[in-house]
């Protein structure tokens, strides 16, 4: 499947939240100090992690392949007042020196990455005694939900789509990262409701994978319906989409 997401970078630049504030609260409990520590956000996107941890004190590069959600990301983090160092890489040959970060992350990517080399990597580049996170978002779509209504629509339009029907459960990182030497692993997951206006729930499905493959036409027509969904089925201008936090940490001795 391609992973071409710039082309729906603005949308995901706009329309794709952060992670919420309770998932930054349970850091300390699973080892992560980020005031002062340095980090790699690999596969960063428009960076959404990497601010998450810029603001919370930590120094931070962010990793994308793709130069235009980089633009998109600088963007952000001139509007936010923050500032991480941005560069293009992939997470199979990380621009860093051996042994150089506290933390390695990668939110919302693992299932791009080719996963021995990219564990490797995020080996090669910790620190002894750091840190990997591994941190997904992603809605939940339970019986009559909006999210499972979407995905049906989704898949109207894109038959080839294979990321329908999550549980919000991602342990597929851990054989690897275990044989690239990190241990000691924890995860945690929990679920909360994530509010969206119906515009801003239409720009967050047109920037997942499912709807940002498909041709500018496709999307055109695809967003056209979905509003009518929207707006037939699931009116109002506060929309609460069931979604589920899930963080896996290992450590490197």
């Amino acid at each position: 499947m391609s992973t071409n997401f710039g082309a729906a970078a603005q949308d995901y630049a706009q329309h794709r939240q952060g992670f919420p504030e309770p998932m930054w609260d349970r850091m300390p409990a699973l080892g992560i100090r980020l005031a002062g520590a340095s980090c790699v956000d690999v596969g960063t996107g428009t960076g959404a992690l990497a601010r998450g941890l810029a603001q919370r004190g930590a120094r931070v590069v962010g990793l994308e392949p793709d130069v235009r959600m980089l633009k998109r990301a600088r963007d952000l983090d001139r509007d936010s007042g923050l500032h991480v160092k941005y560069c293009a890489g992939s997470a199979e040959s990380i621009p860093l020196s051996d042994a150089s970060v506290d933390v390695v992350t990668a939110a919302q990517c693992w299932h791009w990455f080719d996963p021995d080399a990219a564990a490797l990597e995020f080996a090669r580049v910790a620190r002894p005694g750091g840190s990997v996170l591994v941190a997904h978002f992603d809605w939940l779509p339970v019986p009559d939900s909006l999210a499972l209504a979407t995905e049906k629509l989704i898949l109207k339009y894109n038959p080839s789509w294979q990321l329908s029907g999550g549980d919000g459960f991602h342990t597929s990182s851990l054989a690897h990262l275990r044989r690239a030497g990190f241990s000691k692993f924890e995860t945690q997951s929990f679920e909360i409701d994530a509010r969206y206006s119906p515009e801003a729930w239409r720009g967050r499905i047109r920037s997942s994978i499912g709807i940002a493959a498909l041709e500018a036409a496709a999307v055109k027509c695809f967003d056209d319906e979905h509003k009518q969904l929207l707006n037939s089925e699931f009116p109002g201008e506060n929309l609460a989409v069931l979604h589920r936090v899930f963080l896996l940490v290992g450590n490197l001795p």
